[in-house]
């Protein structure tokens, strides 16, 4: 099964909530420009971005005379698309690089490392992972089992160590064996703690500073978090200033409009959108492709 089919597979629930305006291909009559708007809002995108799209839609259904729902499933993932962040450099291919991740403790850190470096060693880049998570409990062990996995070399120190020593010390070492690519799992922080995001504050610009090659920090959100992830990812960014995003578990939500609302709000770029546990289920973040899975358009 190709990544498309899993994006869809992974996004029946968020499709099937958003659908049920277009049930039928129903007319387009004002139930209709209501319910989508609703439908919308109900899917985590935002008030704001829920009405600008509906009245686009609404003009263009006008001058085209479109009196049928279904007849504007292809326009509206367009213009959903067009609502998103657009993204640059991709810190992933486009090496030397350094990644560090950030965000809260189960949104997929870890594994989100594991499987890039699993990737990115497949494609014959030299990889090396930095474990910054130096108090949790097992961090450093289950980052290791994800190295073993990925044939890649885990940087760690002993426990309760200083992670921003520790990010220093990972960046020097992969200097050192002229990485093509650094990825730094830090410890999951609650936006909610000063004292904690002031600690990653440091571990951030240490890291930045002592760099030699582009500093990329990546924040990890669970979609099924809602709107509390976008909370999350404003004060992550408000303290950090964000370079992008990784949203995970998008398969285990019925409004996957959260990853639309986060890159819109924030005007981050989404790097890569994970819709299953297999390491093929993380993938590119295309726009146009995942609001086409996420309207069925083509279904």
């Amino acid at each position: 099964m190709g990544f498309l089919d899993s994006l869809k597979r992974g996004l029946e629930r968020s499709r099937e909530a958003l659908n049920e305006v277009f049930y039928m291909g129903g007319e387009v009559d004002e139930d209709f420009w209501e319910d989508l708007e609703d439908s919308l809002v109900m899917a985590d995108m935002g008030g704001e971005v829920a009405m600008r799209v509906t009245d686009d839609l609404r003009d263009l259904a006008a001058k085209k005379n479109l009196t049928r729902a279904g007849q504007l499933k292809s326009a509206l993932a367009e213009r959903l698309a067009s609502e998103f962040a657009a993204t640059g450099r991709d810190p992933f291919t486009d090496c030397p690089s350094c990644v560090l991740f950030v965000g809260i403790n189960g949104a997929g850190k870890t594994t989100t490392v594991g499987k890039l470096a699993g990737r990115a060693k497949g494609e014959g880049r030299r990889v090396v992972i930095g474990g910054a998570d130096t108090f949790r409990a097992a961090a450093i062990e289950q980052l290791q089992v994800w190295g073993e996995r990925a044939g890649v070399d885990v940087i760690t120190r002993e426990r309760g160590a200083d992670p921003a020593s520790v990010c220093y010390d990972v960046v020097e070492e992969a200097e050192r064996r002229g990485c093509d690519l650094t990825l730094i799992d830090t410890a999951g922080r609650l936006h909610t703690s000063a004292d904690l995001m002031r600690e990653l504050a440091k571990v951030v610009n240490v890291t930045r500073k002592r760099c030699e090659v582009p500093v990329t920090v990546v924040l990890v959100v669970d979609a099924t978090t809602g709107q509390n992830g976008l909370n999350q990812a404003k004060e992550f960014n408000d303290a950090l200033d964000l370079d992008g995003l990784i949203v995970t578990k998008l398969d285990g939500t019925a409004k996957g409009g959260i990853a639309l609302a986060i890159s819109n709000q924030l005007q981050l770029p989404i790097y890569r959108i994970g819709v299953g546990e297999s390491i093929d289920d993380l993938q590119s973040f295309d726009a146009l492709e995942f609001c086409r899975a996420l309207v069925g358009e083509g279904m």
